[in-house]
């Protein structure tokens, strides 16, 4: 096991922790998750760079590093619909790509073939993250007081009633079926069995 494949593992654990703290449903858990997800999300830059920056990428890496993400995203995203920050229809939407994609990677590794996460779909987890970083910063800061100003800010920024949390949901969304959409077009002989 290379190191960024046990990144890319540990990635799955700290998706654990975070499940965990949201569970807690106190601002401690709030916290333990914020951490936890931010952590998440700043490793799966990490072990993409070792990966390609010294020659560890493998067949494996290449399956578990999306299959992590959307662990990651999807568990995020059940969290926000069920707080009820998050539309439902924009959760079903998202884990219906999530899982179409995982199963065409499925059907890939079957032919012979691993499919990597492309360029659109590394801007989609991106706003995917910053969506979900930006709810989580909201409950977390939300028994603290404002006086600080980075406080401030990271209240401001994060508020759902500002602009940033929902334009990185609505442009999440829809990187998120262009994405979809061009996976299955571009892999269209997969399905067909050419």
């Amino acid at each position: 096991m290379n190191l960024p494949n046990t990144i890319t593992l540990c990635r799955l654990g700290l998706t654990a922790i975070f499940v965990a703290g949201t569970a807690l449903e106190s601002v401690v858990g709030h916290w333990i998750a914020l951490v936890a997800f931010v952590i998440a999300a700043i490793s799966d830059w990490f072990d993409g760079y070792f990966a390609r920056k010294y020659g560890m990428v493998t067949p494996l890496g290449k399956l578990l590093d999306p299959l992590a993400d959307k662990v990651l995203v999807c568990s995020a995203f059940v969290y926000l619909s069920a707080v009820g920050f998050c539309p439902v229809w924009v959760t079903v939407l998202i884990l219906a790509r999530e899982f179409l994609i995982t199963g065409l990677r499925q059907i890939a590794v079957e032919a012979g073939q691993v499919l990597a996460a492309d360029r659109l779909g590394k801007w989609k987890t991106g706003l995917q993250l910053t969506y979900c970083i930006t709810c989580l910063v909201w409950f977390a800061t939300d028994a603290l007081g404002s006086a600080n100003p980075l406080l401030w800010l990271l209240r401001y920024l994060s508020n759902p009633g500002s602009w940033l949390t929902p334009v990185s949901m609505w442009l999440a969304l829809g990187l998120t079926l262009v994405s979809g959409w061009n996976y299955m077009w571009t892999n269209r002989g997969l399905l067909t069995g050419r």
